[in-house]
């Protein structure tokens, strides 16, 4: 007869990570997400951690390897999310969360094929922001200073009253300049933009008529079509910046759950671009969650010791709240190193049972068997298409 799952840490090991022996969890009211070390029910909403001071953030990081238990808990938090009254919009790579919309009533969105969005917010500046990121995500490389001098020249063009197609205006301002046989960065700007308006980004974030409004609760936006295309980064930064837009124009808190988020981690300009948004999370009363299959994956971005490196792993940990699943020795090591953890942390993350992770929120830590339960089983099951294929 094998041992029950909970009797592979000792209490001396408990208390070196600061959990009490009998892990009583947060406190927290809510719909349980799982058991605690000795059985008692866990609850977490980051926002209901951060007024009790358990947390000085709402944002969240779940991690771990493939099938331990990441998008099943995400979703079982989408979805006591929603029964507390959040908003909460899913950047969605991969397709997956269509069975959470549907028991939602709701219809994930195909940005592309359904219509486009304006990722551009209200303030000129963040806007000139964003417009550098996605300038230096589609060219591959840092803006030069006559780039930016041009983009704030021709942003100013535009006038008080913003053309509801943003882009396509910024590209008309400077598409004479595309058969000039000079090179200038006003042709290397108009030829970007070309990308957006006519080209392999044409339909996403430019298009006629007006933008797609995002309405309900639950807006599930589905990016599969770019998953494997390499524009993903800019189709995923333009997304997270349109989803902001949803959350923070609410005057209810609100989820952003962001699936592989490692494009925009991998990603130098998108990731300077969400750092600066990441720290008005508490005033805009958003909980970004980023999802890491592969933590390699995330901070392969830089080379060791360098700027853009530390500036993935200081954004990492700014995440006050952490789902850490079971990782092979390699990744876990990683993990470690990103996240600043201790040793016997880090010696837990490769022998974590399945549908169990190590929860961090500030100080304290619980270690949690995620627990769905008869309404979660509607929607968690992501293997669902491939043991239907392989029972024809």
């Amino acid at each position: 007869m094998s041992h029950p799952w909970t009797h592979w840490a000792t209490s001396r090991d408990l208390a070196s990570l600061r959990m009490p022996a009998h892990d009583a969890g947060t406190g927290l009211s809510g719909r349980s997400l799982g058991d605690a070390q000795r059985g008692t029910s866990f609850a977490l909403d980051p926002f209901d951690a951060y007024s009790a001071g358990l947390v000085s953030n709402p944002n969240m990081i779940v991690a771990g390897s493939i099938g331990a238990g990441k998008s099943t808990v995400v979703k079982m938090m989408v979805d006591r999310a929603l029964a507390r009254g959040r908003r909460v919009v899913v950047i969605d790579p991969k397709g997956e969360y269509g069975e959470l919309a549907a028991a939602h009533g709701v219809v994930a969105l195909a940005l592309g094929r359904d219509g486009w969005c304006s990722p551009f917010p209200a303030s000129d500046r963040e806007s000139r922001d964003l417009l550098r990121a996605l300038v230096g995500s589609a060219q591959g490389s840092s803006l030069t200073s006559d780039q930016h001098y041009v983009i704030d020249q021709t942003w100013r063009r535009l006038g008080d009253r913003r053309p509801v197609r943003v882009l396509n205006a910024l590209y008309e301002l400077l598409a004479p300049c595309i058969d000039s046989p000079v090179p200038s960065p006003e042709r290397t700007l108009a030829l970007i933009l070309y990308r957006f308006v006519f080209g392999d980004l044409m339909g996403l974030f430019d298009g006629p008529g007006e933008p797609v409004r995002f309405t309900g609760d639950l807006v599930i936006l589905d990016l599969s079509a770019q998953w494997s295309a390499k524009s993903f980064p800019i189709a995923a930064l333009s997304a997270v910046a349109a989803a902001q837009q949803v959350v923070a124009g609410d005057e209810r808190l609100g989820y952003l759950v962001l699936d592989e988020a490692w494009a925009l981690l991998s990603d130098p300009l998108a990731l300077r671009w969400l750092q600066g948004s990441w720290k008005l999370a508490r005033a805009r009363g958003i909980s970004h969650v980023l999802v890491l299959h592969r933590w390699t994956d995330a901070i392969a971005a830089g080379d060791e010791g360098s700027s853009q490196r530390a500036r993935a792993q200081g954004l990492l940990r700014e995440c006050e709240t952490a789902w850490l699943f079971r990782q092979p020795p390699d990744e876990a090591r990683e993990m470690a190193s990103a996240l600043d953890l201790h040793e016997r942390e880090l010696s837990y993350l490769t022998a974590l049972p399945k549908g169990t992770a190590l929860v961090r929120y500030g100080a304290h830590r619980s270690i949690v068997r995620v627990t769905p339960d008869d309404r979660d089983r509607h929607f968690i099951d992501t293997d669902r298409a491939m043991r239907s294929a392989n029972d024809g």
